[in-house]
């Protein structure tokens, strides 16, 4: 398991008691600036990307969306069954943070998107899945139409920098993995090759699982309601 990880109780006190303690990973991908007047003064609130809803097929050939998983951060990666390079290395790091939150599996939800959707059946990724010991609780292995799949990834989850139409020539291959939090806004970007970024990822998976919504009431007024009923 992950030795760094540090635990979710240690979160929730900082969460009830200061803002500032815990670095806030920072939203990626800024789309505009809203103009908002509060009390006579102008503010400037900065809008990011949402990623939008989508429909692809799991590893047990269910229809699934972006939908289903409300409320939950998010853990992205892109690979195919067939890969014997970068592919099994990132599957093992994705396992460990999997593991690190097993008590927890409810907050956490692991998506990996075949780039070969066309040879990664259903019934392939299922056995991949097998392959790799992969707890399917809270990991869907994704596979559909390859031109929706490299979509989202070059213009929903930014992976790539190079166009592409999503033809049989076009091919995507990055050890990015990519945190989504509850609102669907992107705030991190890890190497999912690299032992220290893993560490960091599953830390920032477990503040953004606690992080204060905006309109949130503090945790002594949430307290104080609940004493009253």
């Amino acid at each position: 398991m992950l030795a760094v990880l540090v635990p979710l109780t240690g979160y929730l006190i900082v969460d009830h008691y200061s803002k500032d303690v815990v670095p806030i990973p920072r939203f990626y991908i800024p789309e505009r600036v809203d103009t908002v007047v509060k009390n006579g003064e102008v503010h400037y609130d900065t809008v990011f990307h949402t990623i939008r809803n989508f429909e692809l097929t799991n590893q047990f050939g269910n229809k699934v969306s972006l939908e289903d998983l409300s409320g939950k951060v998010l853990l992205v990666d892109f690979f195919f069954t067939s890969c014997t390079s970068i592919c099994p290395t990132l599957t093992s790091n994705m396992k460990k943070i999997q593991q690190a939150y097993v008590q927890n599996d409810t907050l956490l939800q692991l998506l990996s998107f075949s780039v070969d959707p066309v040879r990664d059946s259903a019934e392939r990724l299922r056995s991949y899945a097998n392959r790799m010991g992969i707890n399917p609780d809270n990991w869907w292995l994704l596979t559909g139409d390859k031109k929706e799949i490299y979509d989202l990834a070059r213009h929903e989850f930014f992976v790539s920098v190079t166009e592409g139409n999503g033809g049989p020539d076009d091919f995507i291959h990055t050890e990015k993995l990519v945190l989504i939090d509850k609102n669907g806004h992107i705030r991190g970007y890890y190497n999912g090759l690299d032992s220290n970024a893993i560490r960091q990822c599953a830390n920032d998976i477990a503040v953004l699982h606690l992080e204060k919504e905006k309109n949130r009431p503090p945790f002594w007024k949430r307290l104080f309601s609940s004493s009253e009923k």
